[in-house]
């Protein structure tokens, strides 16, 4: 089973495993396929975490593809710059593009293919064409007039004549398939073993001629977020000295299910911090589209995130109580925060371990027109997000990756590449002492956050997730919750009307928060919605079939596999046999 959100990844994954495949080899192969057809969410410049279960393993694994801050990038040479955020565009916020890395490490440690047989799925929809989607054409039409004005190569490759493509117009990325081909024929002439061509795969992209067109983009000033022009800080010592790393995530049992997320450089923990939180709740016997269980859900999330902004960071910069955090002892006394009524003030973080909480000091920035390509604007006025994919085989192997970065609306196209550069390190602050402050080499605190959950009872593994920047971990809570309290099956968890809170601090430039906002899909109901105006909460109710790219798939002992899509957008898909 391959579930993924677009449909020509799905495929592409599916014809892997038909081919004799696993499931980490088709999980590379819709990953790289993702970077080509869906641009606005993710490309070859960005970043994914993976989470996997191989076959008859007792644990499983994560691996970071999350590249790292430049040795030349510190707090001093951005506040010198006169920045009190980094932009969330341009060259400035470029860290080392971790996810083919990620993807070259899965297929290395977990795979059975090379190279080759991966990328060339990619190569073909790139150099051949595919269909260009209505969320990359509302993209490409907000960025349109930066383009334009300051960067050109990515006019030449985007724009048709003087304005976006029309949907379902046939895109060519020849510049990019050039790229993947090359790569692939620098590994297939340096060795006959698939473990050597892949780390000269990994060369090529690190060390060789990606490498160094990369950095001689970097020499050039381009107009980014700030509204001014800066050269980026990536070079070779910081691409060559980076490599994608395999941990052990992070678990927390709820309700006879162990759910494991990547570390605190990712949110992922604030999803298990939420089911800390929730597990004094008898949300079985609230409806699952209640005004109640809609406040229980919003109100603990207020908490975590606040956690999570106060506390979060790369480990090997930041001591994380994550224990703590997730402990009975320090749920209940979060959880005795929870009242009747909505929180709309400031957040609420706690002292797990007695670390005293201190949140960024964020001044106000002027907000940018559509054209600027801030942030990853999940609900702005331009649609650049994420990307998800899951995948199961008959073995019993299991993944689940959730790729972004490298939008097309972030950086100026590379012309030899054919792609452009991630903009992750927004994501840093430049206050001083903070987990998340920026540092030379260190992992920003990224969004990203794939989830697998083993059943305690069985063993059966699902893995779930969704694009949505800070909404993924609530759209992904809210399909679990449904899935393990109201008994809803994996599509009909999806296809039920979602929402999620705006309160916190957003992990995008210009870094807003709305306290009290939160946003709900029209088919609550007008009732519900009353109800939850009548607790305090600033309701912004959004179109139906609106929020939420979810996608799932699972492995049971007893030889069945499952897969769920999403429908919102008309381009998630769920394959399998």
């Amino acid at each position: 089973m391959v579930a993924s959100t677009h449909w020509l990844a799905s495929q592409a994954g599916m014809a892997v495993l038909e081919r004799g495949g696993n499931a980490f080899d088709a999980a590379a192969a819709a990953g790289f396929v993702l970077q080509v057809v869906e641009p606005e969410m993710n490309g070859p410049g960005g970043e994914v975490p993976i989470l996997g279960w191989p076959a008859r393993a007792q644990e499983p694994f994560a691996v970071c593809g999350q590249g790292t801050a430049p040795a030349a990038a510190d707090i001093a040479s951005m506040r010198e710059l006169g920045l009190d955020l980094i932009p969330g565009t341009g060259l400035l916020p470029a860290c080392v593009p971790g996810a083919f890395g990620a993807w070259m490490t899965l297929l290395q440690r977990y795979g059975t293919l090379g190279p080759g047989a991966v990328l060339r799925y990619a190569i073909e929809y790139a150099g051949g064409g595919f269909p260009i989607g209505a969320s990359a054409v509302r993209t490409i039409s907000g960025v349109a007039p930066m383009f334009r004005e300051h960067w050109p190569s990515s006019a030449e490759l985007w724009l048709d004549g003087d304005g976006p493509p029309e949907p379902g117009r046939r895109v060519v990325n020849r510049a990019l398939a050039e790229t993947y081909q090359r790569i692939v024929d620098e590994a297939e002439a340096a060795s006959r073993h698939r473990d050597e061509q892949i780390e000269a795969a990994r060369r090529a992209f690190y060390e060789g001629f990606v490498a160094e067109a990369i950095v001689r983009q970097m020499a050039t000033a381009v107009m980014d977020a700030s509204g001014r022009a800066h050269r980026g800080l990536l070079d070779h010592d910081d691409l060559a000295g980076w490599t994608a790393s395999i941990e052990v995530p992070v678990a927390h049992d709820y309700h006879g299910h162990t759910v494991y997320k990547a570390g605190p450089w990712s949110q992922g923990p604030v999803f298990l911090q939420q089911l800390a939180l929730l597990d004094g709740f008898d949300l079985g016997s609230m409806g699952p589209c209640s005004a109640e269980f809609i406040h229980t859900v919003i109100e603990c999330a207020k908490l975590a995130f606040a956690d999570r902004e106060a506390h979060y960071g790369d480990p090997a910069f930041a001591d994380v109580p994550l224990a703590d955090v997730l402990s009975p002892e320090y749920a209940a006394e979060r959880r005795a925060l929870v009242s009747d009524d909505a929180d709309t003030g400031d957040l609420r973080p706690g002292a797990p371990a007695g670390y005293a909480p201190r949140l960024p000091s964020v001044r106000p920035v002027p907000e940018f027109s559509a054209s600027s390509g801030v942030g990853e604007p999940t609900l702005g006025p331009i649609g650049g997000d994420t990307c998800h994919l899951d995948v199961v085989d008959r073995h019993g192997n299991v993944v689940s990756a959730t790729p972004s970065g490298g939008w097309l609306h972030g950086s100026p196209v590379i012309p030899d590449l054919g792609f452009c550069l991630g903009t992750r390190g927004q994501m840093f602050w430049l206050d001083e002492g903070l987990p998340n402050s920026l540092a030379p080499g260190k992992r920003p605190r990224t969004t990203l956050t794939p989830s697998l959950a083993r059943r305690n009872e069985n063993g059966d593994v699902i893995a779930f997730g969704t694009p949505g920047g800070d909404q993924q971990d609530q759209w992904s809570l809210l399909w679990f919750l449904r899935h393990v309290h109201h008994g809803m099956n994996m599509q009909e968890a999806i296809d039920a009307p979602a929402w999620h809170s705006a309160h916190f601090t957003s992990s995008f430039y210009p870094r807003a928060a709305y306290p009290g906002r939160l946003h709900v899909e029209a088919r609550v109901g007008d009732d519900v919605v009353a109800a939850l105006r009548e607790r305090g909460h600033d309701v912004v109710v959004d179109d139906d079939w609106s929020l939420g790219r979810m996608s799932a798939a699972s492995w049971s002992r007893d030889g069945l596999l499952r897969a769920a899509a999403n429908p919102r957008g008309m381009q998630g898909y769920a394959t399998g046999r």
